[in-house]
C-alpha cells in the first residue's frame, strides 16, 4: 500500500486535490469530514456542551460549527486553551478512525491487475496529528495567497477569522514538507499549486498519480 500525505494551508485546495487523486481511484481519509460525523455523535456533542456550555448546541442538540469556531480560533490564550480542549475531544476519535481505515485497507487483498493500493491522507497539521511517519510521499498543496483569501471569503468567513484560523492551524517548522521528506526516509516531495482552473490542478495530479503508481 502506498500512502500519501498531503500538507498545505487552509484554503490551499487540500480537498481538491485529494478529490482528484480520488477520481483516479486512490481512497482518500479526510479528516476534516471524520471530525464532522464525530461531531454528531451523543457523546461528543454531551462533551462540547459540557465544556463550552449548552449554547454551543442548537435546538436540535447539534454542534453549531461556525460558533464554535468563533470560540476555539483567536488570538487570545483562552482561545488557543479551547481549541485544544476541543481537540482532545474530537481527535482521539478521528485519530482512532484513521488508524482502522489504514490497519483495513492494508489487509485487503488488491484487486488483480490493479497495482497496489494508494491512499491520501487529507489530514491537517499532519506531523501534529501523528500521520507523518505513516506516509510513503509527501504532497504540498500550495496556492497564491489572494485566492486562497478569496475562497475563505466565499465560504463566509471574515477577515479576522481568516487570520485567527492560519494564526491556530499554522503548523510548526517541522511540518513544512522538505523537513518531512528529508527526516522520513525514503519519502519523496511532490508540489501541486492550485492557483489555477481545475484542469491546470488534475493534470499535476495526475503526473503525480502516475510516478507513484506507475500504472
Amino acid at each position: 500500500m502506498i500512502v500519501i500525505g498531503l500538507v498545505g494551508k487552509i484554503a490551499a485546495g487540500k480537498s481538491t486535490v485529494a478529490n482528484h487523486f480520488a477520481a483516479l481511484g486512490a481512497h482518500v481519509i479526510d479528516a476534516d469530514a471524520i471530525a464532522h460525523e464525530a461531531l454528531a455523535e451523543p457523546e461528543v456533542r454531551d462533551a462540547v456542551a459540557a465544556r463550552f456550555g449548552p449554547d454551543a448546541l442548537d435546538a436540535d442538540g447539534l454542534v453549531r460549527r461556525p460558533a464554535l469556531a468563533e470560540r476555539v480560533f483567536g488570538p487570545d490564550a483562552s482561545h488557543a486553551e479551547a481549541l485544544a480542549d476541543l481537540e482532545a475531544i474530537v481527535h482521539p476519535r478521528v485519530h482512532r478512525r484513521i488508524a482502522e481505515t489504514l490497519t483495513s485497507l492494508r489487509s485487503a487483498e488488491p484487486s488483480p491487475g490493479l497495482g497496489e493500493t494508494v491512499v491520501v491522507l487529507d489530514v491537517p497539521l499532519l506531523r501534529r496529528a501523528g500521520w507523518a511517519d505513516s506516509c510513503d510521499h509527501v504532497v504540498s498543496v500550495t496556492c497564491d495567497d489572494g485566492v486562497r483569501r478569496a475562497r475563505l471569503a466565499a465560504r463566509g468567513i471574515s477577515r479576522e477569522q481568516q487570520a485567527a484560523r492560519e494564526a491556530s492551524w499554522q503548523g510548526p517548522m517541522d511540518e513544512r514538507p522538505d523537513r518531512m521528506a528529508s527526516s522520513c526516509s525514503p519519502k519523496k516531495t511532490f508540489a501541486v499549486d492550485t492557483s489555477g482552473d481545475l484542469e491546470y490542478t488534475a493534470r499535476q495530479v495526475s503526473q503525480i498519480w502516475q510516478d507513484v503508481s506507475r500504472r
